[in-house]
């Protein structure tokens, strides 16, 4: 059985980003709400001013997991986190420990800056659930995600003229 290996992703792994995205959109069953192209990965993550990072993991050179992922700031303990995006395991690599070795390279980054803290949104039928409990993630609870887009964002964006 081929070894697991992750590295950080760079600047040619727009595709296989890409690819990556649209699989765990297709677990969640939300595929059609998928936009990304390359060149926003491009951009975004590799550009002038990076707005994430990206883990890949591979066997025998094939990506079979991903985690995307970006700085984020506890304003109450004055520490940087990292914020997990995007968590995924291709199915035939499940069970292999691709995902706890993704989070644990993840955990290593956190420490290496000097940040306190993972955080993630899973959704609440997603089975991953009993795996984050087991490696010691917590529900947040009490509190709700919210967002705003679209036509919303822009209502207010024009409030500000």
């Amino acid at each position: 059985m081929a070894e697991v290996s992750i590295r950080q992703a760079v600047a040619a792994d727009a595709a296989t980003i890409v690819r990556m995205i649209r699989a765990l959109a297709e677990y969640e069953q939300l595929l059609d709400q998928v936009r990304i192209q390359e060149a926003d990965v491009l951009r975004d993550g590799f550009g002038p001013r990076p707005r994430f990072e990206c883990l890949l993991a591979e066997i025998a050179g094939e990506a079979v997991g991903f985690a995307l992922y970006l700085d984020d700031y506890s304003t109450f303990e004055g520490r940087a986190g990292i914020f997990v995006e995007d968590l995924f395991v291709t199915d035939a690599a499940r069970g292999r420990g691709v995902g706890r070795m993704l989070l644990a390279r993840l955990a290593s980054i956190a420490r290496e800056r000097g940040a306190t803290s993972l955080h993630l949104i899973v959704l609440d039928w997603n089975p991953a659930r009993v795996f984050y409990d087991r490696l010691g993630f917590t529900e947040t609870r009490g509190w709700l995600p919210y967002g705003l887009s679209g036509a919303a964002l822009d209502r207010l964006a024009a409030d500000d003229r």
